[in-house]
């Protein structure tokens, strides 16, 4: 049996009957191009996750009122009943952990007014930082200086701000040492953050970054549950031990009852990633299972179509017989045709899926993550979907009678 030859045919059957060939294909290519959009959205997803919007390192913690990575609906309205996080439980956190090289603080507020001159931009991220959060989160200036702690200590009206309110506000004039209103009070611009892109869509750069004490006076303290944020030694000391103590100290200041739960969460590096790699992982098999109904749809097509070959071509069979052609040729020849159908799909399906991930990512800044391992694995279940789907129609055209199929009238 001639492996090329039978290859050939099927192509040639392919294109010879265009519009059947691409409603056979049809279930095929969008099962394979689910699976590979999915997998490739998944995970540019989970590496952009950990690259920047976890970009703790191993040895950083964050304390929340309740955390924001909470799955459990009775956990999370318990977390909203809690006391808000307050500068003085920061205060009682840098002051217990020996273990920490730095403890910090943040408050936000998402929905920001920055005027200047007659410019003014929208939903801003208002940030309200203690100084040493720079360098717990590795933040990058392009210009100016980050905040002090005599800004802090005086509650001085400075900003630091990203590069969205000086390329949309400030343009063509250097924004050190000008003045912005940002909801109604005024604050001198002392330094610009280095440009960080879009994040799914929306701009990391429209932020502005202030004192948190600055912050707590315009914005006020209810409501307001800051963010503690600590980085262990760097001397090799056990992430572990950091946090202890920032637990017990909170615990203490807080009144948490002995043997009780914390009036607080915790989270790590590791412990919000693995949150995500859960609902992700979910997510993805959700989605897998949609797609393989797809393929087994697609599977289904193609069996249909062998069988209408097989009828169509019953004489070719009687003569491929008649001259010698044995049972697992003729087997093996409508095998390969339904598999070089299914790959064909498989490959199209492949193609499909990674130009709609870029064209995600283009559009809206979706991360995507071509994984060869998918394609390869989709072009592996696309000739599984061929030999499982095609060896009914094979076995069929194997045991057609060569006299009978002779005298085959189409």
């Amino acid at each position: 049996m001639n492996i090329a030859e039978a290859i050939r045919i099927a192509l040639q059957s392919l294109w010879v009957n265009k519009l059947r060939s691409v409603l056979t294909l049809l279930g095929v290519v969008i099962g394979v191009a689910a699976v590979i959009a999915v997998v490739t959205f998944v995970s540019g997803v989970n590496d952009y996750v950990a690259q920047k919007v976890f970009n703790l390192g191993a040895d950083v913690f964050i304390i929340f009122k309740v955390s924001p990575a909470v799955t459990n609906v009775d956990h999370y309205l318990e977390g909203e009943k809690r006391k808000d996080l307050t500068m003085e439980d920061y205060q009682a956190v840098a002051e217990a952990c020996r273990h920490c090289e730095y403890i910090g603080a943040v408050v936000r507020n998402e929905s920001g007014h920055v005027k200047y001159a007659e410019q003014s931009i929208s939903d801003t991220s208002v940030r309200g930082i203690t100084p040493s959060m720079a360098p717990i989160y590795d933040t990058d200036l392009s210009a100016g200086r980050m905040v002090n702690e005599t800004d802090l200590n005086n509650r001085s009206p400075v900003a630091v701000v990203g590069t969205d309110i000086v390329e949309h506000l400030m343009a063509g004039t250097d924004p050190i040492g000008r003045e912005i209103r940002l909801d109604g009070w005024t604050y001198q611009v002392i330094g610009v953050g280095a440009k960080k892109g879009t994040t799914l869509g929306q701009s990391a750069d429209n932020y502005v970054m202030i004192p948190i004490t600055t912050f707590l006076k315009q914005y006020g303290v209810h409501n307001n549950s800051i963010r503690i944020s600590g980085k262990a030694e760097s001397a090799g000391v056990p992430l572990d031990e950091a946090v202890d103590e920032a637990r017990a100290a909170l615990r203490a200041k807080r009144h948490d009852s002995p043997g009780g739960t914390d009036s607080f969460d915790i989270e790590t590096n590791a412990s919000l990633l693995g949150i995500w790699t859960d609902f992700s992982q979910t997510f993805f098999i959700a989605t897998i299972g949609i797609a393989a109904i797809s393929l087994v749809v697609g599977g289904i097509v193609i069996m249909n179509i062998m069988l209408v070959s097989v009828t169509e071509r019953t004489r070719e069979i009687g003569i491929r017989k008649a001259l010698g052609a044995r049972r697992e040729d003729v087997l093996l020849q409508f095998l390969i045709e339904s598999v070089t159908l299914a790959l064909t799909g498989g490959a199209l399906g492949v193609l499909l899926g990674v130009v709609v991930a870029e064209t995600v990512t283009l559009l809206i800044g979706m991360p995507s993550s071509i994984k060869l391992w998918a394609v390869a694995a989709g072009l592996i279940v696309s000739a599984g979907v061929g030999v499982f789907f095609g060896v009914y129609p094979a076995r069929k055209a194997a045991k057609l009678d060569p006299i009978v199929a002779l005298r085959f009238e189409t």
